[in-house]
């Protein structure tokens, strides 16, 4: 009698709730939107989750992610979620994988999942998937917080991609190091996207595919619009994995903070991106840490060079000697 509850709703009943325990599920990162998602995901009874997350736990991260405890502290995310979730309810599957998401491996566990769940709040993550989600024809609920603020939106499948969503990103953005979350805020956000999750499984109408819903605590306002005739790009940056990387390659890296990510990869900052002469028939490949100067850059060296641009992103651990 576990879910009998939720069987009363007429938009569930038992049928529904053998959608639930047959489907499953990808999500990709178990900090402050992640821990919700996972434990309404679980509480509710999807039946497999695949969990990708390459963090460990820090005792900052325990004021926004309540599933975690004092003793999980220095363990995988991934794994400590799964020893928990295994706890609230032994018949959820929960498959822990300590990697990043990137390109390469991206399409294969877009491929084995239903609805795809972007918790990592990356540039990177967010378009990876949200390209890999659009070859596969699967959804995708993102979502990002910060500050008091956030929202979840439903992406791809029968909507619009997360490019399309968003065909512009900023100059810069700040972190919930730099610019601080509330713990209520991110798990309001996260508890929203596990709803939208749901309803997809459950196939609720009206969908939440192609919509954006948001939240300002600041302010106590909640609002969103839809989005079902946004135009995808037509020539679209893609992301690509370290191991993607061809001998041909022009290698950039934006990166002032750190080395060069190889030895072949030169240092250019961003603002002298519009300076560069890459040669006839060779790949950029635009490199920094979260994607967001190397997406920008290659807008700009795109709009005046017709070559090919791909994007990487150098994640902290991968550039720590």
């Amino acid at each position: 009698m576990r879910h009998a509850r939720q069987i009363a709703l007429p938009q569930v009943g038992p049928g529904g709730q053998a959608r639930l325990a047959a489907a499953r599920v990808l999500v990709v990162g178990a900090g402050g939107l992640g821990v919700p998602v996972l434990q309404y995901l679980a509480g509710a009874g999807v039946g497999r989750i695949t969990l990708v997350d390459p963090d460990r736990v820090e005792e900052t991260n325990l004021h926004r992610q309540p599933l975690y405890a004092m003793a999980d502290l220095g363990a995988p995310k991934a794994e400590a979620a799964a020893r928990r979730l295994a706890v609230l309810d032994p018949a959820v599957t929960v498959i822990p994988r300590v990697e990043w998401l990137d390109p390469a491996n991206a399409p294969g566990l877009v491929a084995a999942s239903d609805v795809v769940l972007d918790c990592a709040d990356t540039f990177a993550v967010g378009l990876t998937l949200s390209d890999a989600c659009m070859d596969a024809g699967k959804p995708l609920i993102t979502a990002s917080a910060l500050g008091l603020a956030g929202y979840s939106a439903g992406c791809c499948g029968a909507a619009p991609s997360l490019r399309a969503l968003f065909p512009d990103l900023p100059a810069s953005a700040a972190t919930c190091a730099t610019a601080g979350v509330s713990g209520p805020v991110v798990g309001t956000i996260g508890a929203l996207q596990a709803q939208m999750a749901l309803s997809v499984l459950l196939g609720l109408a009206p969908s939440p595919l192609g919509r954006l819903v948001s939240f300002d605590a600041a302010g106590w306002r909640m609002g969103g619009f839809r989005f079902d005739r946004a135009p995808e790009p037509t020539r679209p940056l893609r992301f690509i994995a370290r191991g993607q990387i061809t001998p041909g390659d022009l290698l950039i890296d934006l990166r002032a903070e750190a080395q060069p990510f190889a030895p072949a990869a030169r240092h250019i900052p961003p603002g002298a991106i519009a300076r560069l002469s890459p040669p006839h028939g060779a790949r950029v490949v635009l490199a920094c840490r979260t994607g967001l100067r190397a997406h920008n850059a290659g807008q700009s060296l795109q709009s005046r060079w017709p070559g090919e641009i791909a994007l990487l992103a150098i994640p902290d651990q991968e550039i720590t000697p």
